[in-house]
């Protein structure tokens, strides 16, 4: 299927059908003298040239019609969130009134758990994977602490079987059941953040509900990485970061998903605030809170304009590559091509931990350094100093991610050449 020549690389390039997507982004200046090979999408994605375009017109709008900039011009500021419901649903397979663009990622878990995570003396417990993102568990164990419970006794985490590194499907099921009569809440990845893997979402939900207990999904590594159906698969809620595979700039407007059954619950527990009031009546200014009938009552305050002008740019180049499924399919066909790769040149000095099946794995792949005579970091340091973009996780992880929209296939083959010059 695949051969190991440049002429190759360079042939699939040539018969993609988003590789001209490539010249809508911003690389970075290379450190060293190089060509810059941006592998580290899964933590900051590059600037799309029409977020730069979006978040200048913002400022002369601002110059150029101050306070009145809120309600006039074709995109006004008051609902500038509004903007984003239709294509940020889109990404993550949701109806737009599920939908809203708001916070940051871990701001946005605690107003959801106010929410979903309602613990009686019966039923308290929160199951996460025992090597969560540091701020989802930090997230958890506070909201135990908050509702009066121990973590040491209302905190279950699960783990890869020993000698393993992913969590098996059938374990995080079983993990559910056996906690099932006293679980209030189960908080799990998209994507894991370490790995790579692709969580079975679908059955977590389905499993959680099976017991009586409330599904959420963290899809910081998932939105813009792989195809989601948040609406079909159920989940009560979701919240995930817009800065790495959305492209949405650093520390960019964050987003959530609620689903639809929820969003008009008289007995729904959640922190209000002016911006989740009824729209017709909010400038009335009185105090009796009637929530907006979509996700937007869970929004407290008024939108970050120039935290989410970028978003408008960047969400607008995925609705014009055709969304998430011709994505993802230059995604798989990017990693196939990494894994051919690796195995041809690297099969005794590198390993993936990210599993094989595609059905279990994104744009990222996590690799070992088993090469004798080097360390993991002293690799990552030259690989950096030959001009590629990754990032390095503790303990021995080097996590690269090939994101679709702006990398090629000669960018993997120049990857894994300047990879195995280092491990000689």
């Amino acid at each position: 299927m695949f051969e190991s020549g440049l002429d190759f690389a360079k042939a699939l390039d040539a018969a993609d059908p988003l590789a001209n997507f490539r010249e809508r982004f911003s690389f970075p200046e290379a450190a060293h003298g190089g060509e810059v090979t941006y592998f580290v999408g899964n933590s900051l994605g590059l600037q799309p040239h029409g977020a730069r375009d979006v978040v200048v017109e913002e400022l002369d709008k601002w110059s150029r019609l101050g306070v009145r900039g809120h309600f006039e011009t074709d995109r006004p500021w008051a609902p500038y969130h509004e903007h984003l419901a239709e294509p940020m649903a889109r990404i993550v397979g949701a109806l737009p009134d599920e939908v809203v663009v708001m916070n940051s990622l871990t701001v946005n878990l605690h107003l959801l758990m106010v929410s979903f995570y309602r613990p009686t003396a019966e039923r308290h417990k929160i199951l996460v994977e025992d090597h969560a993102f540091p701020s989802d568990h930090f997230a958890v164990e506070s909201q135990l602490r908050l509702h009066g419970f121990d973590s040491a006794d209302s905190l279950v985490t699960i783990a890869p079987r020993s000698g393993e590194e992913v969590l098996r499907p059938d374990d995080i099921v079983a993990a559910i059941h056996e906690h099932g009569d006293e679980l209030a809440l189960v908080l799990l990845p998209g994507v894991q953040y370490y790995t790579g893997q692709v969580m079975p979402m679908e059955r977590i939900v389905a499993a959680a509900h099976e017991v009586g207990a409330m599904a959420g999904l963290d899809l910081a590594h998932a939105a813009g990485n792989v195809v989601l159906e948040m609406h079909d698969w159920g989940a009560d809620f979701a919240a995930w970061c817009t800065y790495k595979y959305l492209n949405g700039g650093p520390g960019s407007t964050a987003a959530v998903f609620i689903h639809e059954r929820h969003l008009t619950d008289p007995d729904m527990m959640r922190l209000h605030g002016w911006w989740g009031h009824d729209k017709a009546t909010r400038f009335e200014m009185n105090n009796e809170f009637v929530p907006i009938p979509t996700a937007e009552a869970w929004q407290i305050s008024n939108p970050p304009v120039l935290a989410m002008a970028p978003l408008v740019g960047s969400l607008a180049l995925f609705d014009e590559a055709g969304g998430m499924v011709p994505i993802r399919a230059k995604s798989e066909q990017m990693v196939a091509y990494m894994d051919f790769l690796l195995a041809e040149r690297l099969s005794r000095k590198v390993e993936s931990i990210t599993p094989h099946d595609m059905a279990q794995r994104g744009c990222q792949l996590s690799l070992r350094v088993v090469a004798a005579g080097i360390e993991g970091p002293e690799v990552f340091e030259r690989l950096q100093q030959a001009d590629v973009e990754c990032d390095w996780r503790y303990p021995d992880v080097i996590r690269i991610a090939p994101a679709p929209l702006y990398n090629s296939f000669e960018d993997i083959h120049r990857f894994v050449s300047i990879l195995s010059g280092v491990l000689g």
